[in-house]
């Protein structure tokens, strides 16, 4: 995601609807039966809160927003961006959530610990756990559970109930945006979901330095894909030395696409949508990359260029990965990645690229639902935004979810584990929503 100055700033089950109606969110309606004649959920409609448009039998709660007092004594910071939700069993559902914030960015009380510092205050940026009831969606706790950090964009949630958030800032002593930190950053750091409180802050140093953006994991053979938010960005791939201890060591690797090096396709040349080619992966050395400049040394290598790599995710046997200012019209693009098991050949493809800001406009975090469509949340860089959630059918045709009313993006998509509730983020002044509707489309 983009820099902090060029932001835009000016349940789970019929109980769990009735909760929300009685909550007094914003209803849109009776449904209608049967699976809609085009692709999508029909026109939104408008919001009498101006918050959030949505489909016809549509409707968000807000769960948690910006000053809301947690529990451990501090207040819900801003800049609310990835997010993951889990089961810890016992009826209770966990969402992690990233504040992308940078040094000097007020948090209020200070922070007590964490990774890094700035004249010897707790860097803001980290994470926050909202422990919820999973039948009524009812917040039963919240508190912050990463500090010291800068700038957590997204990440991803593992098998294992763990959610690895990503700084997206390369940066420390000496460097630029340095001035004061006493250690520099870049790094991956992994969150449990049932964290009570703030966890001790281990850099996952193996994964690599780099402007880090998302995160995903195979869950067959836990290797891990990482995207990389630059206009020159590689996609990486960790091989973990022991399984889910990944504080223990691997291997990065980039990839490499035969016969290709460039898909940003910004000539409208490069690379024909749907085209499957082949994937290579080239071991990358200094992966702590002191001089932030892993990716030149990756494309030197012949690994291939994206245009800056934001949200990715793992479907049933194959991943998707969002490239916000790809394609000729430069408003972005979606990739997918079928990853080798048992021999299979790897392949990637370009899935979806727009043409045309009314279709898609700069695609960011995204997540996959359960029937396989995708959820892409939208961050425009236009002086007044007309941010959506888009999404994107299995044939990758694109339709508006809904649409954000506030001067600011939407991030952290994330389905329940059942399928039935979306939960997003208004990125600033931070709020976290669970979206429920007749989801004609889920199985």
């Amino acid at each position: 995601m983009p820099i902090q100055d060029r932001r835009q700033f000016l349940g789970s089950t019929a109980v769990a609807m009735a909760a929300l109606v009685a909550s007094g969110c914003s209803v849109r309606g009776p449904a209608g039966t049967g699976s809609p004649r085009v692709a999508g959920y029909g026109d939104l409609v408008a919001d009498p809160a101006g918050f959030i448009d949505l489909p016809q039998g549509f409707s968000y709660r807000i769960l948690s927003k910006l000053g809301d007092r947690m529990d451990d004594g501090g207040s819900v910071p801003d800049a609310a961006d990835g997010m993951g939700c889990f089961d810890i069993g016992g009826g209770k559902l966990v969402l992690v959530r990233n504040h992308e914030l940078m040094p000097g960015q007020d948090i209020g009380d200070p922070l007590p610990k964490g990774f890094g510092k700035r004249d010897g205050l707790v860097l803001p940026g980290g994470t926050t756990n909202i422990v919820l009831d999973a039948r009524t969606l009812a917040v039963e706790k919240q508190f912050r559970s990463l500090a010291g950090t800068i700038r957590n964009c997204a990440g991803g949630t593992t098998p294992w109930g763990s959610w690895l958030t990503c700084e997206e800032a390369v940066t420390g002593p000496g460097q630029r945006y340095g001035e004061g930190l006493d250690k520099n950053h870049g790094w991956i750091f992994e969150v449990p979901a049932t964290a009570t409180g703030l966890i001790d802050a281990v850099p996952l140093k193996a994964m690599g330095r780099f402007n880090h953006e998302a995160a995903c994991v195979d869950p067959r053979n836990g290797l891990i894909y990482l995207t990389e938010d630059r206009d020159d960005s590689l996609l990486y791939r960790f091989v973990p030395n022991s399984g889910k201890r990944l504080a223990e060591g691997g291997q990065l690797q980039a990839m490499r696409i035969v016969g290709l090096d460039d898909t940003r396709n910004w000539d409208g040349s490069n690379m024909p949508r749907e085209r499957e080619y082949a994937v290579e992966w080239v071991v990358m050395d200094d992966v702590e990359a002191p001089k932030d400049d892993l990716r030149q040394r990756g494309a030197a290598k012949g690994c291939a260029r994206f245009a800056r790599g934001e949200g990715i995710h793992m479907g049933d046997g194959e991943l998707y990965f969002a490239c916000t200012s790809g394609g000729a019209a430069k408003l972005g693009q979606i990739f997918r990645l079928r990853p080798a098991f048992d021999g299979s050949r790897e392949t990637v493809s370009l899935f979806y690229e727009s043409t045309d800001p009314d279709q898609f406009n700069y695609g960011d975090n995204l997540t996959i639902a359960p029937d396989g469509q995708l959820i892409v949340c939208e961050d425009q860089y236009t002086e007044v935004v007309d941010n959506h959630l888009r999404g994107v059918t299995r044939d990758g045709r694109a339709y508006p979810l809904a649409k954000l009313r506030r001067q600011t993006e939407w991030a952290g998509a994330c389905f329940s584990p059942d399928g039935r509730v979306l939960f997003v983020n208004s990125y600033s002044p931070a709020a976290t929503l669970a979206i429920t509707g007749p989801w004609q489309h889920l199985g």
